[in-house]
């Protein structure tokens, strides 16, 4: 049996035509609609010279069209690869040669830019402009569907900038990346799909539920909080920019049951709206949140206002896919590390500085890793590549970076990305943890903790914080406020105050940003 992103889709087109699909800034689709839009540009793009395997970047907001352009360029076999929206001319033009993109297609806010790189990229043959020409090319072609078959070989790209570096891109077969990231493995049933058809099996089974997945499409997480929806029949909601108050004003309208975030980032600028306003949220069922920290105090204040709401905390990787969840309950919101203790798929294991497995409950840290279903590696980088994906016990394995512990029930606890660890007098601090730690503070609305160079300690932590308005917390109340959840060495040494911490679109913290923050004024 074979698996394809696109036949996926399309299974689900075939028995859910009518449901409505997709909303986004007042446009809406239905499943047929979808489908017959996504064919006439899938025939766009091939009557223009795109061949299987060819790359076509994607350079927009949240919108209708960008999810058309994703399930055009599966259904040709070609890649689409996903371009951030805040790049600059060198950022793009390093992005789109590293890419080697034959064609873009790109909203009309980005001209200026585009036309600023395009005189270095010889290869990049086509560029379609979202709206006029986009739909004029539509257009002129068939709704049908008659493409040649897929393979599952076919590729799936997820360019990703982390935490540290350039970004990069991580290629997948596009039947790994389904039981890796797509829903081919449920992560909280354990349930793996056995046939082509189970997503639709698993949609018709359960019934379609409304999803809000917040952050960028150009992030994973809504990539495939997209997709997962699409192959199970459900309706899939999002915003081309984040406002918690048009968020919550969707869940009421739209009656949305799911509403998924990336971290503290989405989550406290969400709960605290809540007091701003009265929302119809009778529907809303569950959060769920993954790719970065959700603290145990904005966990708590969302079970303070939503007693009832069920939460989830996800651990995943673009390298690795998903690695396990847990569920959170309210009075038990507490973090043991930098990240959520998590139960692991049967893929996912930690392996020490050896190479050995970590012992439930040894107490020793090792680094998070999955295996069966993973990608083929970084593109165009062997070196990146053979440092992450490893063979160990007869098997490869990802293994990104992430430190973790397994504990005695054999639950795994996250510590903290190994690239932007702090080592100070010989232990190592998770910035993470302290980072939790901090925002937990009253008077401290967001965070990033680094390690500065100093002469004693090799480096020292350093907090980078944006205060709630109209409040200037100090370096001493904020220690005070650290040392009841963390041990004396972890506790941050230096305060930098910032009008507002910089953030990657999905809610990611920039690491260079506040190390070169805090290296500044220290």
């Amino acid at each position: 049996m074979e698996y394809h992103l696109a036949d996926l889709f399309e299974y689900a087109v075939d028995h859910f035509a009518e449901r409505e699909f997709l909303v986004c800034d007042g446009q809406r689709r239905t499943y047929a609609q979808m489908e017959a839009r996504a064919n006439q540009l899938a025939h766009h793009l091939q009557s223009i010279g795109v061949r299987p395997g060819d790359h076509v970047g994607i350079y927009a907001y949240n919108s209708v069209e960008w999810v058309e352009i994703m399930w055009a360029v599966f259904k040709i076999r070609a890649v689409w690869i996903n371009i951030n929206f805040r790049y600059v001319e060198d950022e793009l033009r390093y992005l789109f040669t590293n890419a080697d993109l034959v064609a873009l297609i790109h909203q009309p806010q980005f001209a200026d830019r585009v036309a600023g790189v395009l005189p270095h990229l010889p290869d990049l043959k086509h560029v379609l402009v979202i709206g006029d020409d986009y739909e004029a090319a539509l257009a002129a072609q068939s709704p049908e569907r008659d493409f040649a078959p897929r393979s599952p070989d076919d590729h799936y790209i997820l360019y990703t900038g982390g935490t540290t570096g350039m970004p990069k891109g991580v290629v997948w077969r596009q039947e790994d990346v389904f039981f890796a990231l797509g829903g081919g493995l449920d992560l909280p049933t354990g349930e793996r799909v056995t046939s082509p058809t189970g997503m639709v099996e698993r949609g018709l089974r359960n019934g379609p539920i409304t999803m809000l997945p917040i952050a960028p499409l150009m992030h994973g997480a809504t990539q495939w909080g997209t997709m997962q929806g699409a192959f199970v029949g459900n309706k899939i909601v999002l915003v081309p920019d984040f406002d918690p108050a048009e968020v919550w004003r969707l869940v009421g309208e739209e009656q949305v049951n799911v509403v998924m975030i990336t971290g503290d980032a989405m989550g406290r600028p969400l709960v605290e709206e809540l007091d701003n306003a009265n929302y119809d949220l009778s529907s809303l069922i569950a959060l769920s949140s993954t790719a970065a920290v959700f603290s145990p105090t904005v966990k708590d204040a969302f079970f303070e206002r939503l007693p009832n709401l069920l939460i989830s905390d996800a651990v995943g990787s673009s390298e690795g896919g998903g690695n396990g969840l847990t569920y959170v309950s309210k009075d038990n919101t507490a973090m043991s590390g930098g990240g959520p203790t998590i139960n692991p798929n049967a893929d996912t294991a930690v392996f020490d500085e050896s190479g050995n497995r970590v012992e439930p409950g040894s107490g020793v840290v090792g680094k998070i890793a999955r295996s069966g279903s993973v990608p083929i590696g970084y593109y165009k980088d062997p070196e990146k590549t053979a440092a992450t994906f490893v063979e160990l016990e007869g098997r490869r394995w990802s293994i990104p970076g992430d430190f973790a512990t397994v504990e005695a029930d054999g639950t795994i606890t996250l510590l903290g990305r190994g690239s932007v660890s702090i080592n100070s007098g010989g232990e190592k601090i998770y910035p993470e943890e302290v980072e939790a730690a901090v925002k937990a503070h009253p008077d401290v609305w967001d965070a990033v903790v680094v390690g500065v160079p100093d002469e004693r300690w090799g480096q020292r932590v350093a907090a980078v914080v944006q205060p709630r308005p109209n409040v200037t917390p100090d370096l001493e109340s904020i220690q005070e406020h650290c040392r009841l959840t963390l041990a004396r060495y972890k506790v941050p040494r230096q305060l930098n105050l910032v009008d507002t911490v910089v953030r990657s679109p999905s809610g990611k913290p920039d690491y260079r940003w506040a190390l070169d923050v805090a290296t500044k004024e220290s």
